[in-house]
């Protein structure tokens, strides 16, 4: 049993997995999370600091959730963010599409087996029939 202490409001609990946050602080989290995801829905235009402000959430816990992909923007919205691999302007995540398909290709053909050398036929003798005596 991992008994920890939460990193937000510093009560013990029982550790799983996940964030070292106990299942309140856990709960509280992502009720802030739905209530920033409604306002980004009723509000296309807004920029980081307006959502910070207005719905009292960190800039770092924002962007943590867009890292993660549980918030995406609108192509009207003014929020962009680089890819960390090439640059290119991106909508959510940490790299864009191309990124992620090259590192996803790279990623398959690590895990794939080699194929063993397949034996070479030998033909010693062309393509001629051959017969045998029956005596």
């Amino acid at each position: 049993m991992d008994v920890r202490n939460c990193r937000k409001c510093g009560k013990l609990f029982n550790y799983i997995s996940g964030p070292p946050i106990c299942p309140n602080c856990k709960q509280a989290l992502e009720d802030k999370f739905l209530q920033v995801r409604e306002y980004i829905r009723d509000n296309r235009t807004a920029t980081v600091e307006m959502i910070c402000t207005d719905c009292e959430v960190d800039s770092g816990q924002l962007r943590q959730w867009i890292r993660e992909e549980r918030l995406e923007f609108s192509d009207d919205s003014p929020i962009n963010f680089e890819c960390e691999n090439c640059g290119a302007t991106i909508k959510t995540g940490r790299y864009c599409q191309k990124c992620k398909n090259e590192m996803a290709g790279k990623l398959e053909s690590s895990f794939r087996r080699p194929e063993a050398p397949k034996p070479e036929k030998k033909d010693s003798g062309g393509s001629r029939m051959r017969f045998l005596d029956s005596k």
